[in-house]
């Protein structure tokens, strides 16, 4: 188990991610997931969740060193993810949210909340951004992950499937439009890049379109989370007019 938790490669090649605390997993069964195995510590089996499965007791101190938390709640679980046709979901996507090279998991799992918020399709993470079953993406996400699809996919796989591709900048080299004077009522895609730099400029050639968020006070730019739950939920005040 801590191996899974510490380890992206071993929870992609097998996978699996790591769900922790009660809520998170209630989220889980609900959304119909398959779980692995089920931990609480020896002397708390009644944290256990039923729907879960079988619960596996861990002796003292154990529980504590195993889990992704510094204060955990019990019960941890490991959970199987969906593998959903990447093809499929981006050719029947109209809304989509695709992060290239996002690096924190806090922020990926916001955005993951606020694309199912907004009615979202799906969100596209690119190879060279966190791995959505980090523990800490799980969590922020807040059950999202469990029924939102998340994939991973290239700049040049959203292209081919017909979306048109909105890239998001502060700087006005690209000529870009504000994004509520902009229709975004069509197969949208909004690409987000990376926390310090944007988007690099080799993702460029894949971009359709480009997006800026005015800016009244002198703060240089917005947290990436918060400008992706801004646009898609533009996206969608559009779609309801």
């Amino acid at each position: 188990m801590r191996r899974l938790i510490g380890d992206r490669r071993a929870r992609r090649s097998e996978g699996l991610f790591v769900v922790e605390g009660p809520r998170a997993i209630d989220e889980a069964v609900a959304a119909g997931l398959e779980f692995e195995e089920q931990f609480v510590p020896a002397d708390r089996p009644d944290t256990a969740v039923a729907a879960a499965g079988p619960a596996r007791l861990l002796g003292p101190g154990v529980f504590e060193r195993v889990a992704p938390t510094q204060h955990p709640r019990p019960p941890i679980a490991i959970v199987r993810q969906r593998s959903p046709d990447v093809d499929r979901v981006l050719t029947g996507a109209s809304l989509v949210l695709v992060l290239d090279r996002i690096a924190d998991p806090g922020n990926l799992g916001t955005i993951i909340r606020s694309a199912e918020a907004a009615g979202a399709d799906a969100v596209v993470v690119t190879p060279e951004s966190v791995d959505p079953s980090n523990p800490k993406v799980v969590r922020s996400a807040a059950g999202s992950l469990f029924r939102l699809p998340v994939i991973e996919a290239t700049l040049g796989d959203v292209a081919a499937a017909g979306l048109v591709s909105w890239g998001t900048t502060s700087h006005d080299e690209h000529a870009p439009t504000d994004y509520d004077r902009a229709d975004l009522t069509g197969r949208v895609a909004f690409v987000l890049g990376t926390e310090a730099h944007g988007l690099p400029a080799e993702a460029e050639h894949d971009i359709d379109r480009w997006l800026r968020i005015p800016h009244v006070g002198p703060a240089e730019s917005l947290n990436v989370a918060m400008a992706a739950t801004v646009l898609v939920f533009e996206a969608q005040r559009q779609r309801r007019r």
